[in-house]
C-alpha cells in the first residue's frame, strides 16, 4: 500500500458527519452520549446516557477516536472530514 491511500481514505467509506462536530459533542457533552445520537447510534447513546459516558472512560475513548478519525458512524463508515461537505 502507497502512503498516499494511507492519508487520503476512499471516499465511499467517509461519513458526511463532520469530525469537529462530533468532537465538540464528545468533548463537552461526552457523558451524555450526545456525539452517538449525532453520528447515529441511538442504542449505544441511550446506554452511555445512563452510565454517565461509561464514568468517562468510554468517553475518554471515544474522544481520541474521533481525533484520529478512526470513529465510525452508524452505517460503519469513518467520520474523517472536519466540515460536512457542501458547508464551505
Amino acid at each position: 500500500m502507497n502512503q498516499t491511500a494511507a492519508f487520503n481514505p476512499p471516499i465511499a467509506n467517509i461519513s458526511d458527519k463532520s469530525r469537529l462536530v462530533a468532537l465538540l459533542f464528545c468533548a463537552l457533552l461526552g457523558i451524555f452520549g450526545v456525539h452517538r445520537f449525532y453520528l447515529g447510534k441511538i442504542g449505544t447513546g441511550v446506554l452511555m446516557l445512563l452510565t454517565f459516558g461509561g464514568l468517562g472512560i468510554w468517553t475518554l475513548i471515544d474522544l481520541i477516536l474521533i481525533a484520529v478519525g478512526s470513529f465510525r458512524d452508524k452505517q460503519g463508515n469513518r467520520v474523517f472530514r472536519w466540515t460536512e461537505p457542501g458547508s464551505m
